[in-house]
């Protein structure tokens, strides 16, 4: 089967806005009907359609589309009011439509995203029910020109300690008003 009969696929860690971009492009360029944004966009358009009491018709918006892609989980924080939304978007497209989910987080620390572990719990049981889970390592896609400043962030301090001392030019500081 396809990734777009009804399954879910789940890129996870680095790279993966470009594959969650690349499949609703794909998925468009075959006809489907597709809806991109993030997690922080997705629930501030469901929070503002409740707040308008437009809130069922919000939700049969997102639940038509053949492919639904939730980009950058984890990245800010949500109100628990937006967890609840969010979930109740995710139970509706449940065993529907196909959606793509990307996050920097592991399953463990969903609970701490949506404020409940019960819910993200849920949540997490209806996505693996029918998912590929697609785990990217290696390094950034962005950052793949710079692999000198990549590696200087994925040093653990505890490495940097131990390696040879480089000699440091001293750095002047410079005041400014």
């Amino acid at each position: 089967s396809s990734v777009f009969s009804r399954r879910q696929a789940w890129p996870l860690d680095r790279d993966r806005s470009i594959l969650a971009i690349s499949l609703a492009i794909a998925a468009a360029q075959s006809g489907r009907r597709v809806y991109y944004g993030t997690l922080a966009d997705l629930i501030a358009s469901l929070e503002e359609a409740q707040a308008a009491g437009r809130f069922g018709q919000r939700l049969r918006v997102l639940t038509h589309p053949s492919l639904l892609v939730v980009d950058e989980i984890g990245y800010l924080p949500i109100t628990r009011t937006g967890a609840m939304l969010f979930f109740q978007l995710m139970s509706r497209r449940y065993e529907r439509a196909s959606t793509v989910l990307t996050s920097n987080k592991s399953f463990e620390e969903w609970g701490e995203i949506f404020g409940d572990e019960v819910m993200a719990a849920a949540l997490i049981d209806r996505l693996l029910h029918h998912c590929h889970i697609v785990n990217i390592r290696g390094n950034s896609y962005r950052m793949r020109h710079h692999t000198d400043l990549w590696q200087a962030l994925h040093t653990p301090a505890s490495e940097e300690a131990n390696s040879s001392p480089k000699r440091r030019r001293k750095r002047k500081e410079v005041v400014t008003s």
